[in-house]
């Protein structure tokens, strides 16, 4: 018997992760349909176009229809609508507001409203065998200790309004999993490719990599990072191919995996190995972490750290992620996160070509 076609639907696209997972995904599914606002039509159809170039596909086997997910029927016309009603199997949902400093009614209206709407999406597909939704760990809010996969509903608070709507938008796929084919995967802080060092924005950590270029052999002496809080990084390359493995593993069905670093640096040992990389040398003091987090707060921090007041709290907060279920489910498809330490060297020489994106 022949095999049903795979045919994906997915949001977000041509964002930073959107982009990297079709290409990667061109292998296996069949039909891609493709969701797109309509300022971005453009831009997607040149991504389109590199995508089927670089992985030999036909270009005919994607179909970027426009819309958006915070509209009803997420904006599709009828006949949009009712071909990919017709035909999708499986549905990837990553688009969202990914910004620390994002407005509190944006972040509700994309993040939140369009996960619902996305949601009574996935429930009108006939042919649905899997909705892969994109969280984050950041659904942990302000919670300390240990994170495990199986946790998340919490009282802790949230320090931005990304984190927020991003939980209560897990919380509204996790009810789905009761009557859907649901999978949940949460990235923690993505990062460029492990190999190329390739990026779409300069944020998070990047903030850190461009204050220590302005000056390495100075900057690197006094380290603003600490011993004891440690901050999960992953190269996109890794989430990308977690995304794609898991994303037909049966064994995957139901579960909600956390796509991190099981074995994280100290934000002080991040410092470090930025420092040793630029400059051939490590730091030579670390302040208490109390004094560092006051003066990076401090008004006038952003303008000389170059690490803007959302970010600072990532770097003081003691919380890490438990990545039992993903490191079972994907030894067996031999997907594994590398060390920081193994391609900081390619974030930086990336950096140093492409000072500005």
């Amino acid at each position: 018997m022949d095999k049903a076609p795979r045919i994906a639907f997915v949001t977000g696209f041509p964002g930073f992760i959107a982009e990297r997972l079709v290409a990667r995904l061109a292998r296996e599914v069949d039909y891609f349909y493709l969701l797109v606002q309509p300022q971005f039509a453009e831009g997607a159809r040149r991504s389109v176009s590199s995508i089927a170039a670089n992985s030999k596909a036909t270009a005919s086997r994607f179909d970027i229809v426009e819309g958006d997910i915070t509209a009803p029927d997420l904006g599709l016309s009828a006949e949009d609508l009712q071909n990919v009603r017709s035909g999708v199997t499986e549905v990837f949902h990553l688009a969202a507001v990914y910004d620390l400093a994002v407005p509190k009614d944006v972040a509700y209206a994309v993040n939140l409203d369009g996960t619902r709407n996305v949601n009574e999406f996935a429930r009108s597909l006939p042919l649905l065998e899997r909705y892969n939704y994109i969280s984050t760990c950041y659904v942990a809010g302000k919670r300390t200790g240990r994170i495990l996969e199986t946790d998340l509903e919490h009282d802790a608070g949230f320090r931005n309004h990304y984190e927020e709507t991003k939980y209560l938008a897990e919380m509204e796929v996790e009810k789905l999993k009761a009557e859907l084919p649901v999978t949940i995967f949460r990235p923690s802080v993505v990062v460029g490719d492990s190999k190329t060092g390739e990026t779409a924005k300069y944020d998070g950590i990047y903030s850190l990599i461009n204050y220590l270029r302005r000056a390495p052999n100075l900057l690197r002496l006094i380290n603003v990072g600490n011993r004891d809080v440690k901050l999960n990084l992953v190269p996109v390359d890794f989430v990308v191919e977690g995304i794609a493995a898991l994303s037909s593993d049966e064994d995957a069905l139901g579960k909600t995996i956390a796509l991190a670093d099981p074995d994280p640096l100290a934000t002080s040992e991040l410092f470090d190995a930025i420092a040793g990389n630029l400059s051939g040398k490590e730091s030579v003091l670390t302040p208490p972490a109390k004094l560092t987090e006051w003066a990076l707060m401090l008004p006038v921090s952003p303008a000389i750290s170059g690490l803007p007041h959302p970010s600072v709290p990532y770097f003081f907060l003691d919380q890490t992620y438990d990545t039992s279920i993903a490191d079972e489910l994907l030894s067996k498809h031999r997907v594994a996160c590398p060390n920081f330490q193994d391609y900081v060297g390619n974030l930086l020489r990336f950096v140093e070509i492409h000072p500005k994106l």
